[in-house]
């Protein structure tokens, strides 16, 4: 359904032109894709995130899901404190140290693919890249090893279950009324509990860690809660924000990552002179070697472009949105304050306004000397409320 929904998006954007409003009852919703006004709102700080949807991913049927965290926080001042406390977490320095689990879960991902191709089985690679993922987050930024490939765990579950339940929500607001869903609100409403519950349990036990000065892991973690104790007043509801965003990034850092990389996968088995020209240049800055360094992943410039064009026609989140605090005008239609406005990547991505040939997988347009896509290709988002983890995601992906 969300497939057609976009479909549908391209469609009208074609036909209507860069602006044109969608009315669902009583609430208007303005669709964007002039890239003057992309940059003109995406760029600024004063213009909030919608209240229609990040205001509604607080909770998701009755439990508090996304809350206050990095994604959803409307009010800048309170997304700002956040954001200083959770930056220093993702600097190109602290990720340059990460690179030996990076190393040590592919290598583990190259040995169960050599397991299932023993036995000569399929091999779920949604499923493996996803547990993949996983690994490296909890290792790398909450300090636990898990092994998500080589055991169960309900972790995976709760997190297809949640985003499942979150797309069940925000599209229909009488889904959790209907009797035959109850059985599965209940089952979203139990992952959230599980995701909280044990982000809670392992903030106190680092907490814990740190206080009684013991040896800890110098991990996403550490850094938060070290640089939050830093802060002035910090307050419960500041706790809560804490686990706002480790159910965010438990889940956003997971699935966008696990499935860039399910889509790239499927991409190079449908183009095998990308792949061979992709394995030429891996052969050629890595050779031997056993492990990547942080400096061999620059040397990847064709995989960057690989990665980037799978973004480019499979966006992981494939849209923002934005409430107006004053009116403006895009292609001659005032568009009030009080507005709001869409902004869609994907949509972007697959016209041909913008790219020649949108739905080629094409990874020469994002050569160095290719020209830069002017604010129509955003898959992290664009301006102050960018991802912060997208340099995490690229690093994770990459290696």
């Amino acid at each position: 359904h969300l497939k057609i929904q976009l479909l549908q998006l391209i469609f009208r954007a074609e036909i209507y032109g860069p602006v044109y409003r969608v009315n669902v009852l009583h609430f208007v919703l303005v669709n964007v894709t002039c890239p003057e006004t992309t940059k003109e709102i995406l760029m600024s700080s004063k213009h909030p995130k919608d209240k229609f949807l990040y205001k509604k991913l607080f909770y998701l049927f009755g439990q508090r899901f996304l809350g206050n965290g990095l994604v959803t926080a409307r009010d800048h001042e309170m997304w700002y404190k956040q954001r200083r406390i959770m930056d220093p977490a993702f600097s190109s320095l602290y990720l340059r140290g990460l690179m030996g689990t990076f190393n040590e879960t592919a290598e583990k991902l190259m040995e169960r693919l050599s397991e299932i191709a023993d036995k000569n089985m399929e091999a779920n690679m949604l499923h493996l890249v996803n547990c993949v993922t996983l690994d490296v987050i909890n290792k790398v930024a909450f300090g636990v090893d898990l092994d998500f490939l080589n055991t169960k765990s309900p972790f995976p579950k709760a997190i297809e279950t949640c985003l499942k339940g979150m797309t069940y929500y925000v599209r229909d607001s009488f889904f959790e009324f209907k009797p035959k869903n109850r059985p599965f609100v209940k089952e979203v409403r139990e992952a959230c509990r599980l995701l909280r519950s044990t982000g809670a349990k392992w903030v106190n036990e680092r907490k814990t860690a740190i206080q009684n000065g013991e040896e800890v892991p110098k991990d996403i973690l550490t850094q938060i809660i070290k640089t939050a104790a830093a802060e002035e007043n910090m307050t419960e509801e500041d706790e809560e924000f804490m686990l706002d965003n480790f159910v965010t990034f438990f889940i956003a850092g997971q699935e966008t990552t696990a499935n860039q990389l399910a889509f790239c996968i499927r991409e190079l088995t449908r183009h095998p002179d990308i792949l061979e020209k992709l394995q030429k240049e891996v052969e050629e800055v890595i050779g031997m070697k056993q492990e990547i360094s942080y400096d061999d992943l620059g040397k990847l410039v064709y995989l960057s472009q690989v990665l980037k064009e799978t973004l480019r026609l499979y966006s992981t989140a494939p849209g923002t949105s934005r409430e107006l605090t004053e009116e403006i005008t895009v292609d001659g239609i005032r568009i009030p304050a009080g507005t709001s406005v869409m902004f869609n990547s994907y949509v972007c991505g697959r016209m041909e306004k913008f790219f020649r040939d949108p739905l080629k997988f094409d990874p020469d347009r994002f050569h160095p000397d290719a020209p830069k896509p002017y604010y129509c290709y955003y898959p992290f988002v664009l301006g102050p409320r960018s991802c912060l983890g997208q340099n995490f995601a690229q690093v994770g992906g990459a290696s």
